[in-house]
């Protein structure tokens, strides 16, 4: 009987806290994958020292916008921090790509 209890509270308490938890995962991981993405363009000498630069400042300044999102809502993403964290990311993608083709095209 106890062992069901705990069982039911474990599960409203875990599918309570996923959305939180999905945005947050979510957009770590994406942070990783760009910052992987920099770290092969300057191996590959593909991305400059000036370049990597500002692409490291890019996403220092989408760590900051989340970090403070996180402050004022409690530890949660609301979603118009959410859907503004999403845009940077999507602009850092897409100058991550720039920076690494150098005007060329595949």
């Amino acid at each position: 009987m106890k062992k069901t209890v705990i069982l039911a509270l474990s599960g409203i308490l875990l599918a309570t806290s996923m959305p939180a938890m999905a945005q947050t995962y979510r957009s770590d991981a994406r942070q990783y994958r760009q910052h992987e993405r920099i770290e092969r363009g300057i191996h590959r000498g593909r991305i400059s020292p000036r370049e990597a630069d500002r692409l490291a400042r890019q996403q220092h300044r989408i760590r900051q916008v989340e970090r403070r999102a996180r402050y004022y809502n409690n530890g949660h993403i609301d979603p118009r921090s959410a859907r503004k964290i999403e845009r940077m990311q999507e602009r850092a993608n897409h100058n991550i790509r720039r920076a690494n083709r150098n005007g060329y095209y595949r």
